[in-house]
């Protein structure tokens, strides 16, 4: 008999208007009804989720979290630090669940519960942002700190709009930062108002990236900066974002698997994956390829997995053999292509001369 694969399922109680909360029943019903054994275990503070993972997870097959982006931010972190990576399923229960909706995740407990528990798993890329991991997006400047600086009271109460308030509460804020940033691509040097490093089809819900060139397991995250503020730019700067205007001159866009960030006046603040990541002199960002696996519908923006390349045993004497086919076929594919070269016409005369005198 096939042993039951057994969940280990984090529950942030404090998510989206207590979304996570309100909706633990159909999760945990779901999984009653399934083939899944689980255990359920409740975060009590910022960090809880990794603590969970490396405690609990050595007895379980994947993970399944249910929270906003720092769950699945602090879930993945967790799983990164063991020696085995199981799969992970994400519940969206944030407030603006960015992340589940770049990856289509259902945002309806029931649905992303059955995703988990009927779905496959799908490769991921994450960052490695300095010395800690990150799911989707690290950014700077202008708008970042929204994301952080807003209350989980005002989140809960009104949602997206808490952004949007502390959004426009801080544009007497917006200031260029002088950066240099080194790619695999080049450096560019200047003052930047803001800057992205996502594996995303949007940031923030207003940032779009263009559908065809996002995929999130090439092993690269999409880079988009944004050059040289002054206050009469700040619509025409939020224009080009949301409809892609990337100019390459005041709005910069590319893709990279590692890059790196210089402030050359003073430390600048971070947001990851929607959470204070501290303030840096130096940032260092790499792409871990395929880092790990998450439980998503299937779509064009994941390459397929690769085919698995069985070892060859030579002591084996049906692989021996293949090899010995596999050999006498390339002579022959290469006696084949000798066969179809066109001969100088001077040298077949030449040949036939020779072959005549040999024979006479």
């Amino acid at each position: 008999m096939d042993k039951k694969k057994k969940a280990l399922l984090i529950v942030n109680p404090c998510s989206g208007r207590n979304k996570s909360r309100a909706g633990t029943f159909e999760i945990v019903d779901a999984f009653s009804n399934s083939d899944i054994e689980f255990s359920v275990h409740t975060t009590t503070c910022q960090g809880d989720a990794t603590n969970i993972v490396k405690r609990e997870l050595k007895d379980h097959d994947l993970v399944v979290c249910c929270g906003g982006d720092g769950t699945l931010n602090e879930t993945i972190n967790g799983v990164m630090d063991m020696p085995r990576r199981v799969p992970i399923g994400y519940i969206p229960a944030g407030t603006t669940n960015d992340i589940a909706n770049s990856l289509s995740i259902p945002t309806d407990f029931k649905a992303a519960t059955e995703l988990v528990i009927g779905g496959e798993p799908n490769d991921y890329d994450i960052g490695l942002f300095n010395n800690r991991y990150y799911s989707y997006v690290a950014s700077f400047g202008a708008f970042s700190k929204a994301s952080y600086a807003t209350s989980q009271k005002m989140k809960n109460r009104f949602g997206r709009a808490a952004y949007i308030a502390a959004g426009v509460a801080d544009v007497k804020n917006i200031r260029n930062i002088k950066m240099r940033v080194e790619y695999d691509g080049g450096v560019i040097e200047g003052k930047f108002v803001f800057g992205t490093v996502s594996n995303s089809l949007s940031v923030g819900g207003f940032i779009k990236l263009p559908d065809d060139q996002v995929k999130f397991n090439d092993g690269k995250f999409e880079v988009i900066l944004v050059k040289d503020f002054t206050p009469l730019k700040l619509l025409p700067m939020m224009y080009k974002t949301v409809y892609q205007k990337y100019d390459g001159k005041e709005i910069i866009m590319f893709s990279t698997n590692k890059i790196k960030f210089t402030a050359l006046e003073e430390d600048v603040p971070w947001t990851i994956d929607g959470e204070f990541g501290g303030s840096h002199r130096e940032v260092r960002i790499n792409v871990l390829e395929r880092a790990v696996e998450l439980y998503t519908p299937q779509d064009h923006h994941f390459l397929p997995k690769p085919e698995v390349i069985e070892p060859v045993d030579e002591d084996a004497p049906e692989q021996k053999e293949s090899l010995k086919s596999r050999f006498r076929r390339r002579k022959a594919d290469k006696a084949e292509e000798a066969a179809e070269v066109i001969e100088n016409p001077a040298e077949e005369a030449a040949e036939e001369i020779v072959q005549t005198v040999e024979e006479g």
